[in-house]
């Protein structure tokens, strides 16, 4: 996922990209428990889409209440 894909959307798109990567996390960490976790990179990449999508909703925030 690429910063500036995620920039072009609107932040109720954003809002819902953060919540179907915080339920892939969700069983990701599941499946680690579990023992069922085959590719355990995508822990890690999920996790800095997370830290994006929050990044461009707090940028778009700040941009926000700086024009009002």
């Amino acid at each position: 996922m690429k910063a500036a894909d995620l920039r072009e959307k609107t932040p109720d798109q954003l809002r819902e990209e953060l919540v179907a990567l915080k339920k892939e996390a969700f069983n990701l960490r599941f499946q680690a428990a579990t023992g069922q976790l085959e590719g355990t990179a995508r822990v890690g990449q999920v996790r800095k889409d997370i830290a994006r999508v929050n990044t461009i909703l707090n940028e778009k925030a700040a941009a926000a209440a700086q024009e009002a």
